[in-house]
């Protein structure tokens, strides 16, 4: 059997648990740590050091972080702290874990998990992955081949970046029922797939734990489905990512 520990970076929490890579299943529960404020390099390094810690772990490590990553450099930082911008997040967290680690865009880990044992398994046409959470991140796939680093929670609608008003967050700040904030979703859905055309679209992040109140409401050329491994895709594909 071949693990790997995954460490999902979150905007609210950090968490992780040892990976079958296998069967994609956790060997262990999750540990989760509330993410540091401000998500400083330091901060963040030290819960990673500390999940590493928990888990006694001695071999290679996956992180997911919610930002552009390009061989484990920073390039954006719109939920974490803006010092994150060119540090190499692989060489600070390898440094603090004593052991390899590997950072990909969060979204991204989450569609590698999803493409490989979930939803989107066997699917060879064009897979959108979009995580509904402090933000919405995005994985394109085509032919199972992932696409990296595509910012689609950025597009702008109605002259905001989408996240601002179709992430979960948005969902509570602004006390949204299911139905208003379904509408703002299908809104950016709609203006999603007048651009890629996408076979399936994918949803994730907590909040698919809760799909049957949202996404009957939803309407779309594109099939859409939950997330068959829910809030678990980020801590899975960070350990596909590292192998």
């Amino acid at each position: 059997m071949t693990t790997r520990l995954g460490i999902d970076i979150g905007g609210t929490g950090i968490k992780g648990a040892p990976v079958d890579l296998e069967t994609g299943t956790l060997l262990t529960p999750r540990e989760r740590i509330l993410t540091p404020k401000p998500a400083t390099p330091d901060a963040v390094a030290g819960v990673v050091a500390a999940l590493a810690k928990h888990f006694d772990w001695t071999d290679s490590i996956g992180a997911a972080f919610p930002a552009v990553v390009k061989s484990g450099l920073v390039h954006t930082a719109a939920n974490v702290d803006a010092s994150w911008v060119e540090t190499n997040a692989g060489e600070v967290f390898s440094r603090v874990a004593g052991v390899p680690v590997t950072v990909v865009n969060d979204a991204d880990a989450a569609g590698l998990a999803e493409v490989k044992f979930g939803a989107a398994k066997g699917r060879m046409d064009t897979v959108v992955m979009l995580t509904l959470g402090t933000g919405i991140g995005s994985a394109v796939f085509h032919n199972a081949e992932l696409v990296p680093n595509t910012e689609l929670g950025h597009l702008k609608i109605r002259g905001k970046d989408a996240e601002r008003r179709a992430s979960e967050i948005a969902r509570e700040r602004d006390k949204l029922t299911w139905k208003q904030w379904a509408k703002r979703l299908n809104e950016y859905l709609v203006h999603l797939e007048a651009l890629l055309w996408p076979d399936l679209i994918v949803i994730g992040g907590g909040i698919s734990k809760k799909s049957e109140k949202f996404l009957p409401l939803l309407k779309t050329t594109a099939e859409i489905v939950p997330a068959k491994l829910l809030n678990e895709a980020g801590i899975v594909g960070a350990a596909i990512a590292s192998s």
